[in-house]
């Protein structure tokens, strides 16, 4: 026998949830949650869904198919967001908003082990919420400012060591890449490495912020201010890297854990390797996936050769992660205008 339902809009329904956990979860848990049920409001208003009484399975599953495609997601980033839609769906049946037994028709994807290793290419996807959640909830943190350098330029971890406050233009939007081996920070293709990076004007203002609200002013033992510190001087490539491997655990800025490893028996947690999550991603990670990123947006080849400082022959064989299916399309685009 199917209960009486009371009409139940989702803004409303979304408020009240949070406002339920708070307390029973931690403070990270009710933001992610707030995040992710940001995308299931949106869809439901563009659908013209405006009473929770109205969701059925199919409708979830269209849902499901949408938030796939729309966000990119892989099978790991799309199991966490489902669990917290199901979290939200069974609260829903407990205040008689959809009918028992709803949050159950919600299916889980199952990656197999491959797929729940760390991916070498963080996904685009993955790397726009990472970045929505740390805009959100860490705008202009050490973590925000390094993230967002990280994926818009697609520069190596020990460039972005060696930039000095000097190095970031405000007033041109660009970074200057210098060789400096005698004061600590030398390229990889040393003097050749050398080099301006065109910023955008959102990535400015976030260093803008971080500079102005954040960044310790503090010199280094040459003399230099870099541009990314800690207390004890110029922030470690070894600090950026754990700080990476942090901010890019699904835990960090989703709901809970993929793998379904409880908090005390997570080897990241118990031992502070933040890299052993399966699901997070090292710094080159991200290089790898900027670079894809900008090649499937048709940025010219040589163009991203020469903002990332790649040759063409090592960006086709190691960073261009495009499948097949993407070139060809991508050619076709070029060859429908000829």
């Amino acid at each position: 026998m199917m209960k009486e339902l009371e009409p139940l809009a989702p803004g409303e329904a979304k408020e009240m949830f949070l406002a339920e956990r708070c307390g029973q979860v931690s403070d990270r848990t009710v933001q992610a949650d707030d995040y992710r049920l940001r995308h299931f409001i949106d869809w439901l208003d563009e659908n013209g869904i405006d009473n929770l009484n109205d969701l059925d399975g199919r409708t979830l599953h269209k849902f499901r198919l949408w938030r796939k495609e729309d966000g990119d997601l892989n099978k790991v980033s799309l199991r966490t967001q489902l669990k917290s839609l199901r979290v939200f769906i069974n609260w829903c049946e407990s205040v008689d908003a959809v009918q028992e037994g709803l949050h159950e028709k919600i299916l889980l994807p199952s990656p197999s082990k491959e797929e729940e290793r760390r991916e070498e290419t963080l996904r685009t996807g993955q790397a726009e919420e990472i970045l929505e959640y740390l805009r959100q909830f860490e705008y202009a943190s050490r973590e925000h400012a390094l993230l967002e350098v990280l994926w818009h330029t697609g520069l190596r971890i020990g460039a972005v060591y060696g930039l000095d406050l000097d190095d970031y233009d405000p007033e041109e939007e660009r970074l200057e890449l210098h060789h400096r081996p005698e004061t600590g920070t030398a390229l990889k293709n040393k003097s050749e490495g050398e080099r301006m990076i065109a910023l955008s004007r959102y990535v400015c203002e976030v260093l803008d912020d971080w500079i102005e609200h954040n960044r310790i002013d503090i010199t280094d033992e040459h003399g230099r201010k870099p541009l990314f510190t800690s207390e004890q001087g110029r922030l470690t490539i070894s600090t950026m890297r754990e700080r990476v491997y942090t901010v890019t655990r699904p835990c960090y800025y989703g709901d809970g854990c993929p793998h379904d490893r409880a908090p005390e028996d997570c080897e990241a947690t118990r031992y502070g390797y933040r890299s052993k999550c399966p699901s997070s991603v090292s710094p080159h990670s991200i290089r790898r996936g900027a670079i894809t990123h900008f090649l499937t947006k048709d940025v010219p080849e040589q163009v991203v050769s020469d903002r990332m400082n790649v040759d063409q022959k090592v960006l086709d064989k190691h960073y261009d992660k495009r499948s097949e299916e993407v070139k060809v399309e991508q050619r076709r685009g070029y060859l429908d205008n000829i």
